[in-house]
């Protein structure tokens, strides 16, 4: 049996325990953790190999943004607010919502990151920070056995880059607060209430345009009060970042050495910068 379908039966196994029909799984995105809609029941399941996520962080987080009235998907309320293991996976159950169109404007994404920005401000929880995203890059890049297949002048490029990129942004001394991580389009959900975030457990402490440097400029620009420069260095830091963890040996992110190749290009090719979603 796959590690998909063995996480498969451990999602199913238990949303049936707790009196949750689940038939069937669809795979709704599979990277480094696997998400599905289990059906009939109608509930979100995340799913990781135990040890290979934060998933408690994630579920105690979802409960308190929750309660603050943020724009975050909720745990399934049918079930307790848990961590569930199974057959060595780490089961998360939420709130499924279905699609709906058309999508959020840029603007109503702004909003509602506003919304989680400011609701993240008076949650008072352990996090790590920003740069701890950026060091977990850097030992990728610096560890040829982690990255056999990234060329010596693309690691040393990343390398001074992503060293650089840390030292201008913390150089600037900007206030930092909670964020969510990585409050990119695949991270948010369309739903009749508006958009909702979903996978909290990026989030860390930093300046806002570090989760600003993660969604379309069309989105930045609807955002109040952004400092445009720093925006600029922590869109080009993002793009390192997310391009050392393509490089990754066993990274399973779909097709991630293609856009691995393109975020060095957009690196090298100079402002303006790049976001995520136009390296698509």
């Amino acid at each position: 049996m796959t590690d998909i379908a063995r996480a498969i039966a451990a999602a199913t196994s238990v949303a049936a325990s707790l009196g949750l029909p689940a038939d069937d799984a669809i795979v709704l995105h599979n990277s480094n953790k696997l998400a599905l809609r289990l059906t009939p029941c109608g509930t979100f399941a995340r799913v990781a190999f135990v040890g290979q996520e934060v998933a408690q962080f994630e579920v105690d987080l979802a409960q308190r943004l929750t309660e603050a009235g943020c724009p975050v998907c909720p745990l399934e309320p049918r079930a307790d607010p848990r961590v569930y293991t199974q057959d060595g996976f780490a089961v998360t159950l939420w709130t499924y919502y279905e699609p709906v169109t058309p999508q959020f404007s840029p603007a109503a994404y702004a909003k509602a990151l506003e919304e989680l920005h400011a609701g993240m401000r008076k949650v008072d929880v352990s996090s790590p920070r920003f740069t701890d995203r950026i060091t977990e890059a850097e030992d990728v890049v610096a560890a040829p056995d982690r990255s056999p297949e990234l060329a010596d002048a693309d690691r040393a490029f990343l390398r001074g880059r992503l060293t650089s990129l840390r030292r201008a942004v913390e150089k600037r001394g900007t206030a930092e607060q909670l964020l969510h991580g990585e409050p990119h389009p695949g991270n948010v959900l369309s739903t009749r209430n508006g958009p909702v975030f979903i996978d909290l457990e990026t989030c860390c402490r930093g300046p806002v345009e570090f989760d600003l440097a993660h969604v379309p400029e069309a989105v930045s620009a609807h955002y109040p009060n952004v400092d445009q420069e720093l925006l600029g260095e922590c869109r080009q830091l993002v793009l390192a970042m997310v391009a050392a963890w393509r490089w990754e040996r066993g990274d399973q992110f779909p097709d991630g050495r293609r856009f691995g190749e393109e975020f060095l290009r957009a690196l090298r090719g100079g402002p303006p910068w790049s976001t995520l979603d136009s390296t698509r």
